[in-house]
């Protein structure tokens, strides 16, 4: 396939609806007669043996999957979608990803709550993992390859910089508070302080 046909096939791969060819030509820079030469190269590669086909739909294209696959496709879309996760949820997740590993008590002197709860179903939802102590010491977290899915990363070194985030307001305020009183905590129990 052409540098053209597999640009016009990835557009209509993540297009939610039917792209015009306009709209194609807007995107690719390309004149109607060489899209529609990409459009014949993506017709031809899905033309038996692919799960898709290039169908043209309400004066756009669409690649869409084949009609004699609807039942297969029906069953995934009648599964129950997974819950999204809580604001109490997506903060612990973070505190361990930044952080990790971590241990559960870390976890909430940040947060300032019970987290209980909240990282037993982070890791019943296999988003975070328990890993190996040796001795005694308590169980740390630390992030999964779901996680990384589920977020877009290819690694953990891929997390956006805190600094990124500018806070400012009374949350910066209480989250710079909290910070400082759980670094407190922490030196007066290991005696650094």
């Amino acid at each position: 396939m052409t540098g053209l046909a597999r640009t016009v096939e990835a557009l209509l791969f993540i297009a939610p609806e039917p792209l015009e060819m306009g709209t194609i030509e807007d995107i690719t820079g390309e004149p109607a007669s060489e899209i529609t030469l990409a459009l014949g190269e993506i017709r031809e590669r899905h033309a038996d043996d692919t799960g898709l086909e290039l169908a043209e739909i309400a004066g756009g294209w669409a690649l869409r999957t084949r009609a004699d696959l609807a039942p297969a496709c029906d069953r995934l879309r009648a599964r129950p979608r997974e819950d999204r996760l809580s604001p109490a949820a997506m903060e612990t997740l973070a505190v361990v990803a930044y952080l990790e590993p971590v241990t559960r008590r870390e976890i909430g002197r940040l947060r300032g709550v019970d987290v209980d709860s909240t990282v037993s179903s982070l890791l019943d939802r296999g988003l975070i993992e328990e890993l190996e102590t040796s001795g005694a010491g308590p169980a740390t977290f630390r992030t999964t390859t779901l996680f990384l899915e589920r977020f877009g990363l290819a690694r953990r070194g891929d997390l956006p910089s805190l600094e990124r985030f500018e806070l400012t307001g009374p949350e910066a305020q209480a989250l710079r508070a909290r910070l400082q009183q759980a670094e407190l905590i922490a030196e007066a129990e290991t005696g650094d302080g």
